[in-house]
């Protein structure tokens, strides 16, 4: 019998007295994708974390090879043939692509980095891996995905064994997924172990051979992905029946709202114009693929990119944010897709990362208010889901999607309104329950409050789920409309897969920098 690539047994790690991992389990054999599936706070990323080195476990023991350890180091990690590629990536922006993918393991001759030689190996490595970057681009230049292309090309060059992915499409466009995709399935066949996590249940049954669940650091759940349908797996995860989420049947004619944003000609480097309306209390999707100017429009909207002209208009007055503080102050507020680089402050509490904006209007007499702050924090952790609803907890050590509840929570809590909310990619990296659980918070403020939310995604299921209406994006423009019953995930990706890309669009897809407005976002 072949011994299996990967097995761990037993594997237990707590963290101030509480489990994160309990016994856990798992078995990856050669030539085999296993899907590692569960809500973020599951356990996912411990276990991830103590197969890398970055955390000992309690007890339990990793196989690696053959080979049992107890625990390992980052260096004996890597060593024993295990490569990780992180959901937040570790290139070095400063640093050109072939530097990134040789980063610690540099070629010398003659005691000095064989730079040419080392840039013939990365060319290849980004073919195998459908990257379009040069080895000799600047990893701080390029788009999010081909940054994830570089990671993955990083860890291609080492004579892995075990390789893991955590949501390695997250910030990827169909065609980079597509692709890597076929790589995947091309590591299978060479005999790599190949642990898959991800929350794309499409993924699991496009490309998992097995698949376990993790829940509150335990396995609830493994079997083989065959005979297993979407509901199985959903099922799995969240502990409970499965039921598809549909559109509601359309009712009565409500009268249209009152126009709470108005957006008129408005262009800028990559975009436009746009002209677009939404609502009080509408929700209006942007939905397009990336590079299609999704994100540059929501940045120039709250002023961290400069429009060229066009105007905007919150309720009945002109505004023209110029920087965020600007749109803040009009009543526009946003929360990015890159929540760590952009939103979220690791190192403060989580208390202190909802009420930031909201500090100096609830302090007394220039004192902080902490009674008050403290209620603020609570009734919003309550309303959100915040799990664990601790206040004084760093932010950091949050899963993702309760990361992504305190970003959120910024501009929902009971002390701070606004006019318009602006969402990009309000779920990316979000497990099934918490992206359900978004959903539901993001749909009472436009109901309760009458917000007006727009928001980008490339998810066609999340704009089904989230969108009143939807306007398709391509090239910068908007170039179609979709509501009611004409709403559907088939009819969305029909209209942006419609269009055929113009001369034009190269920059938008991120493959020049561009110079009008920030490159660390991976633009859309």
């Amino acid at each position: 019998m072949t011994t299996p690539n990967l097995r761990i047994r037993g594997l237990t790690k707590s963290f101030g007295g509480v489990k994160a991992l309990a016994e856990v389990d798992l078995t990856v054999p050669a030539g085999q994708v296993h899907a590692l599936l569960g809500h973020n706070g599951a356990g996912k990323s411990t276990l991830i974390k103590c197969l890398g080195g970055a955390f000992p476990p309690d007890s339990g023991t990793i196989e690696i090879g053959g080979t049992t350890r107890t625990r390992l180091t980052p260096r004996e990690s890597i060593a024993a043939g295990v490569a990780i590629i992180y959901q937040t990536l570790s290139v070095v922006d400063a640093l050109t692509v072939a530097e990134n993918i040789f980063l610690g393991q540099e070629w010398t001759r003659y005691g000095r980095v064989d730079r040419s030689s080392q840039e013939k190996a990365a060319a290849g490595l980004l073919k195998r891996v459908a990257a379009t970057c040069s080895p000799r681009d600047r990893v701080g230049d390029l788009p999010t995905g081909q940054r994830q292309l570089v990671e993955i090309a990083k860890a291609l060059s080492r004579s892995a064994s075990v390789l893991v992915l955590d949501e390695p499409t997250a910030a990827l466009s169909g065609a980079e997924s597509d692709a890597l995709a076929a790589r995947v399935e091309d590591l299978r066949a060479e005999g790599l172990a190949i642990v898959y996590v991800t929350h794309l249940l499409s993924e699991v049954e496009r490309l998992a051979d097995a698949v376990t669940v993790l829940r509150d650091g335990r396995v609830t759940h493994h079997s083989p992905v065959s005979g297993l349908s979407r509901g199985d797996l959903v099922a799995a995860i969240a502990g409970r029946p499965h039921q598809e989420p549909a559109r509601p049947a359309p009712g009565p004619a409500r009268p249209a709202a009152p126009p709470r944003l108005v957006v008129d000609g408005l262009h800028g480097p990559g975009f436009g114009p746009v002209s677009l309306t939404v609502g009080a209390g509408e929700r209006v999707g942007l939905f397009g693929l990336i590079g299609s100017g999704r994100t540059r429009l929501l940045e120039t909207l709250f002023g961290r990119r400069r429009a060229g002209g066009g105007t905007i208009r919150v309720g009945e007055r002109t505004v023209a944010p110029a920087r965020p503080s600007r749109a803040l102050a009009a009543g526009i507020a946003l929360v990015p897709a890159d929540r760590r680089a952009q939103a979220l402050f690791p190192s403060l509490t989580a208390q202190d990362n909802v009420l930031l904006p909201t500090i100096r209007p609830l302090a007394r007499t220039g004192v902080r208010a902490l009674h008050a702050e403290r209620r603020v924090f609570g009734s919003l952790a309550e309303a959100v889901g915040l799990r664990p609803a601790r206040p004084g907890l760093q932010a950091g050590t949050f899963s993702g999607g309760n990361q992504q509840k305190l970003v959120l929570g910024r501009w929902i809590n009971s002390a701070r309104h606004v006019e318009v909310l602006l969402l990009d990619e309000p779920t990316q990296g979000v497990d099934v329950g918490a992206r359900h659980e978004i959903y539901q918070v993001v749909t009472g403020l436009a109901e309760e409050r009458g917000t007006a939310v727009l928001f980008a995604s490339n998810d066609p299921e999340e704009v089904v789920a989230l969108a009143d209406r939807c306007l398709i994006v391509a090239d910068g423009q908007v170039i179609g409309e979709l509501s009611g019953t004409g709403l559907t995930e088939q009819a969305l990706l029909s209209a942006v897969h419609a269009p055929a890309p113009t001369a034009d669009a190269a920059s938008d897809r991120g493959e020049r920098p561009d110079p009008g407005g920030p490159t660390t976002y991976g633009a859309a």
